[in-house]
């Protein structure tokens, strides 16, 4: 009698599921359940401080909008894996699976075509330049952005510095009333000595200058080139990055696929040892 009931208590006791796979799921899940929260908190708080539709939102997404969607998402995700986890609920551990899958499937194709069609990405990469060019004097943030692009790669537009004729305060029209008519932003100018006095005007009057005297007060040469040259030059870098963030990917699938599979097996035992004490013949 003894030991049936030992028997019997140790086949209660006996479980598939690992809690270390349990845990360990909970724990990635909840990090990046964290980082989620801090997202959207940071799209609401960079919307909100604007108080007004932003030049951004004639580009292809709002940066902040796109980081509160993301956040968003991503919080959805987590949640279906942390909840999933600790309740051992094979339909949310399955949402979360599908969902890391689908994800990795699609930076996978992103990278794959961006280097197959390379030249529809550079033709894609210049039209969002040329709408930040028209857009500049609009938004402090993408301002702020454009001039730091053009001090780091020292270059001035898109595919050349004459390209800022396409801003309403730059263009050479006769008919342009500004000041700074025929100009180029001050973050396209040479500065030669670290201690120079910086003048906000240096770019007054640049486009009307061929390249070659131009380029002896700022530079000539557009971002677009600069930027392709860059990322050629750091392949390894972004691959690297890549891989960094496919990595965590892998694993929660992986975690996720295992766990699902020991629950799985764990209610195969439990309806067995139903079966068995129903029907002990069987």
């Amino acid at each position: 009698m003894g030991n049936g009931k030992d028997a019997a208590t140790s086949d209660a006791e006996f479980t598939f599921v690992s809690p270390v796979v349990k845990y360990l799921l909970f724990v990635f899940n909840f990090i990046f359940w964290v980082i989620s929260f801090v997202m959207v908190g940071i799209g609401v708080y960079a919307r909100l401080i604007k108080q007004a539709e932003t030049a951004l939102a004639c580009l292809t997404v709002d940066p902040a909008v796109m980081l509160m969607v993301v956040g968003i998402f991503m919080f959805i995700v987590t949640f279906c894996g942390c909840v999933g986890s600790l309740r051992e609920n094979i339909c949310l551990l399955q949402t979360f699976c599908i969902s890391l899958t689908v994800i990795f499937i699609l930076q996978l194709t992103a990278g794959i075509m961006g280097f197959i069609f390379s030249d529809k990405a550079r033709g894609k990469v210049t039209e969002v330049i040329n709408k930040s060019i028209i857009h500049y004097r609009d938004d402090v943030d993408l301002q702020n952005l454009i001039d730091y692009g053009q001090k780091e790669f020292r270059c001035c537009g898109g595919e050349a510095f004459t390209d800022w004729s396409q801003n309403i305060y730059f263009n050479c029209s006769e008919k342009n009333p500004s000041r700074e008519r025929c100009s180029v932003p001050f973050s396209c100018c040479i500065i030669t000595k670290v201690k120079e006095l910086f003048n906000s005007m240096c770019g007054e009057g640049m486009q009307k200058l061929d390249y070659i005297t131009a380029g002896q007060y700022v530079y000539t040469d557009g971002c677009i080139d600069k930027l392709v040259n860059w990322i050629h030059s750091n392949l390894f870098i972004i691959g690297g990055i890549a891989l960094g963030l496919a990595i965590p990917q892998l694993v929660g699938i992986l975690l996720s696929q295992i766990l699902i599979n020991q629950i799985k097996d764990q209610i195969e035992l439990q309806n067995y040892n139903a079966r068995h004490r129903s029907d002990p013949w069987s």
